[in-house]
């Protein structure tokens, strides 16, 4: 969301060679801050990924992860007001619904904006 709240832009990439699940959170919370530079003034993250709030707190307790985390740290100097918040996966179905279909892709995806493109599936309704 902008400074505001007012406008939430939403995105997706898939990671094709990642690691593992974590690395993938925290690859994909660096894109999106080096594109919320690029497209909005957005100073608010939301996540489902409650290991990944943890390492951003606390980045000297996930030392395998500190290449990373000097990466998001970097980043984090751009934004002052920067803020992450744990969003339960029931409350955020729609992005949960963008990261599933993000990963069918067989080659690279991804798109940032106010609504899903027309190439992707929508979601069904709940």
């Amino acid at each position: 969301m902008d400074s505001g709240e007012n406008t939430q832009l939403m995105g997706s990439r898939n990671f094709i060679r990642c690691e593992s699940a974590l690395h993938s959170e925290v690859e994909a919370l660096r894109w999106a801050m080096e594109n919320m530079l690029q497209h909005s003034p957005c100073q608010s993250f939301g996540t489902d990924c409650k290991e990944l709030i943890s390492m951003i707190k606390e980045p000297h307790e996930w030392p395998s992860f500190a290449t990373e985390l000097e990466k998001i740290e970097t980043l984090q100097i751009c934004f002052p007001d920067f803020k992450i918040t744990y969003v339960p996966r029931v409350r955020n179905l729609f992005a949960d619904f963008l990261a599933k279909t993000a990963r069918t892709f067989r080659r690279e995806l991804l798109f940032i904006g106010c609504s899903i493109p027309v190439w992707l599936p929508r979601p069904p309704q709940a």
